[in-house]
């Protein structure tokens, strides 16, 4: 794993000081979770190089983050859902395989095209999921067409890459970069790496897709809107600069926004607790979306607990208008949905953007 540099870890500040919070803050968690259950599964649609497809998602429970273990990301709670001990055998990941091919068996007409796997940290990372059990996920899921991964790109070579490349499933590998900007990265994630180790990651996945004939290889960047201690004109700018830049970068074809909502266990929850953070407005993501539709990648988001006061929301009235018609811009990528929605808490959106500062936020509820 990366290391941070001196001046980044010097004792006592920067992400030394973040590690110390998050690891107080985490020692909270008292939940267990069985190790043969995933964490969740579920059948969606997904815009994909090749189309829209059925997807099936799965969070497969694993022993955790190790980045979290030492702290971690000032916003992610999803450690708090990983089992006790730090490992999970491959006897029960793959019992976990095995729950979701049944979910998808019992609610979808026919086997997805498309799965999506996730973690509580990096799919990629042997620790959390040991190279027998990745192998067999690869072999599991060769009749499908395409296969998403997530992962810290410290974890991400050809090899890994291949091992699913190999079988003739197309491989996208998806890596939680939160920002195009480092010092965002650093100081308001808690996140260790620098967007050239992105850019060294889709190198290795270009690597691979050029090696492969019937099957593609590519990255898709997931990006968070609004992390700590960012007033939202501020997070607003830097999301649409983030996925320009990962747009221009070669291997990487979509990126995610995904608005940050406050979970428990983490630094992002203690502030909001004490009214110091207000999640995302919807009508942000909106305009990001209108404002980089053109941008040489597809671009999509998924606000989580949309409409709630702890997810992206406006005023309570317009919530699920606004998030339709995000989803529709997801499948369609056409910006003029937008205009289809509209309400009176666009105006007070339009004055927090003009006002709101980082020392006087939040300027709204």
């Amino acid at each position: 794993m990366s290391t941070p540099t001196p001046e980044a870890a010097e004792q006592g500040r920067g992400m030394d000081a973040h590690n110390a919070v998050m690891r107080e803050v985490r020692a909270e968690r008292d939940e267990t979770y069985d190790p043969h259950e995933p964490t969740r599964v579920w059948i969606d649609e997904d815009n994909t190089p090749d189309g829209v497809r059925q997807s099936l998602t799965i969070i497969l429970n694993t022993g955790g983050c190790r980045w979290a273990r030492a702290g971690g990301c000032t916003m992610c709670g999803y450690v708090a859902e990983s089992v006790e001990g730090g490992s999970v055998t491959h006897e029960a990941l793959m019992n976990q395989i095995d729950v979701c091919l049944d979910h998808e068996q019992a609610n979808a007409d026919e086997p997805s095209g498309l799965v999506k796997i996730y973690t509580s940290g990096s799919f990629l990372d042997e620790r959390e999921v040991p190279a027998e059990t990745r192998a067999a996920i690869a072999e599991t899921f060769a009749d499908r067409d395409r296969i998403v991964l997530e992962s810290l790109p410290d974890f991400v070579t050809a090899d890994t890459v291949s091992d699913f490349t190999d079988v003739g499933l197309s491989t996208d590998v998806a890596i939680g970069l939160e920002t195009a900007t480092d010092r965002v990265r650093h100081d308001c994630v808690n996140k260790y790496f620098e967007f050239a180790d992105f850019e060294a990651a889709c190198e290795e996945v270009r690597t691979v897709d050029a090696e492969t004939d019937d099957v593609s290889a590519g990255v898709k960047a997931y990006l968070l809107l609004k992390p700590p201690f960012l007033a939202e004109p501020e997070a607003v700018d830097d999301m649409i600069a983030s996925i320009r830049r990962c747009a221009d970068v070669e291997g990487c074809h979509t990126v995610s926004m995904n608005p940050c909502n406050v979970q428990r266990y983490t630094m992002v929850d203690e502030l909001f607790f004490e009214g110091g953070y207000r999640p995302p407005w919807l009508w942000s993501v909106a305009h990001i979306l209108t404002e980089t539709a053109d941008a040489d990648a597809i671009v999509v988001s998924d606000p989580v607990g949309h409409g709630s006061d702890r997810g992206a929301h406006n005023c309570g009235e317009c919530d699920d208008r606004v998030q339709t018609a995000i989803k529709d811009f997801d499948l369609r990528q056409d910006p003029s949905v937008f205009e289809q929605v509209d309400c009176e808490c666009e105006r007070t959106w339009e004055h927090v953007m003009a006002a709101e500062t980082s020392y006087n936020m939040p300027l709204a509820r």
